[in-house]
């Protein structure tokens, strides 16, 4: 019986409440006593000027030194890569821009890169969501080939197409390749076709979603998101925030390592930079003979 008296005054003086958090999750909250830290009530907030949305295409990996089609295949930046996304961590804090929440693929190329981007800014601290749906676009059966040698073997016309076309796949990839995402464990919750190969198309149908549903409400609540990803997820989201139509779509480059910067009204449109490189009507951060170097440095990997 003292026992069970001593036990109801300890929860009487220590008033137990559960306490929802935003995410949906429940955590046993104990009031009076402890550190007296208590977390803060979560408002439901919402944007009432401009917000901000960094795009940053990984830095330089090495498959793009090896000029070979990447694609899911999980190769890692090279030494070049490294200092190109740290000097973009540099490029953000001369702007004064901090990330609030990042998110990423499950690539470690663009993830790496967000790492280093927010060593840089000091922000390793901030929310991360890692999404298969901002994969760069599969190359299907090519790839690991080498971009000089598949133009030398099916002609350039052809190899654009596959490249840079909206909806047109290449070759696709079988199901007893190393390539194909149904032998690799990080991708064992999905279903995908034995023969799998992804149009730029194909790759909006996936990124669209994601950015609608995980990095829209982020920003309708003030925050200033990073998105790290790959050239054609990045490309695909730009098609949607510029209304970059399926023609023009296919002579637009995403260069590596460099912040492409929005800034959006309440509406989510995006507000038009006085510095941006049409189609585009974000900014690119830095030197901006330098990015447009960089540009052309991506249309000319099939180049000898």
């Amino acid at each position: 019986m003292k026992s069970y008296l001593k036990a109801c005054l300890f929860l009487s003086l220590s008033t137990l409440t559960l306490a929802t958090r935003p995410w949906g999750m429940t955590a046993l909250n104990v009031r009076g006593g402890g550190s007296g830290i208590q977390e803060k009530e979560v408002k439901d907030e919402k944007v009432k000027g401009p917000c901000t949305l960094i795009l940053i295409r990984h830095g330089e990996s090495e498959w793009n030194v090896s000029n070979k089609f990447t694609g899911w295949y999980d190769c890692p930046l090279s030494e070049k890569g490294i200092s190109e996304v740290k000097q973009a961590g540099l490029l953000l804090n001369e702007a004064g821009i901090k990330p609030d929440i990042a998110h990423t693929s499950y690539l470690q190329r663009a993830i790496k890169t967000l790492q280093l981007v927010q060593e840089e800014t000091g922000t390793m601290w901030i929310p991360t969501s890692k999404a298969w749906q901002l994969n760069e676009r599969h190359y299907g059966g090519l790839t690991g080939m080498d971009k000089v040698e598949t133009v030398e073997k099916h002609g350039a016309e052809q190899v654009l197409i596959w490249r840079r076309s909206y909806d047109i796949p290449p070759p696709p990839v079988l199901a007893d390749s190393p390539f194909h995402p149904k032998n690799d464990p990080r991708y064992a919750h999905l279903e995908f076709p034995e023969e799998f190969t992804e149009t730029l198309a194909t790759t909006l149908d996936r990124v669209l979603p994601y950015f609608l549903n995980n990095i829209v409400p982020d920003l309708k609540r003030g925050k200033t998101v990073i998105v790290a990803a790959h050239g054609n997820s990045l490309r695909a989201l730009v098609k949607h925030l510029d209304g970059v139509d399926e023609d023009t779509i296919v002579n637009l480059n995403i260069p590596t390592g460099i912040p492409l910067v929005y800034h959006l009204d309440e509406n989510m449109n995006v507000i038009p930079s006085d510095n941006g490189i049409a189609p585009l009507r974000g900014e690119y951060l830095g030197n901006q003979e330098e990015v447009r170097a960089r540009i052309e440095g991506v249309q000319n990997q099939t180049k000898k």
